[in-house]
């Protein structure tokens, strides 16, 4: 079992940064993936960024330029720093991982941005 827990969610005007952290309660240098997905108002969750072993990233091409993963395993945490933000961007963002072959999910932090 492995527990992630995101934070840094919030409201933000269109333009501004946020980050979101999301702490899992294993050590993570060693999974096959994380990432981050989100899920606007009255849609499906569709991914954001995900990062693999050797640091591997891809981004949705909605945040290309934009939107950054990162992880730090000394802390087990990674990260989604959200640069330019824009209305569309509201949703919730859910942190996800795989150690192996399970996925497992958090429970999600709101991000608002105002026009």
């Amino acid at each position: 079992q492995v527990q992630l827990v995101e934070s840094g969610g919030g409201l933000v005007q269109a333009g501004g940064s946020l980050r979101l952290s999301c702490a899992a309660s294993t050590t993570i240098f060693d999974f096959k993936a994380m990432g981050w997905f989100r899920q606007p108002p009255g849609k499906q969750r569709e991914l954001v960024a995900i990062i693999r072993s050797r640091d591997i990233t891809n981004y949705a091409d909605s945040v290309q330029g934009r939107f950054v993963i990162s992880r730090d395993n000394a802390k087990n945490t990674v990260y989604l720093q959200m640069n330019a933000l824009k209305p569309e961007d509201t949703a919730v963002y859910y942190c996800y991982a795989v150690p192996t072959a399970l996925a497992y999910w958090g429970q999600g932090t709101q991000v608002t941005v105002s026009s």
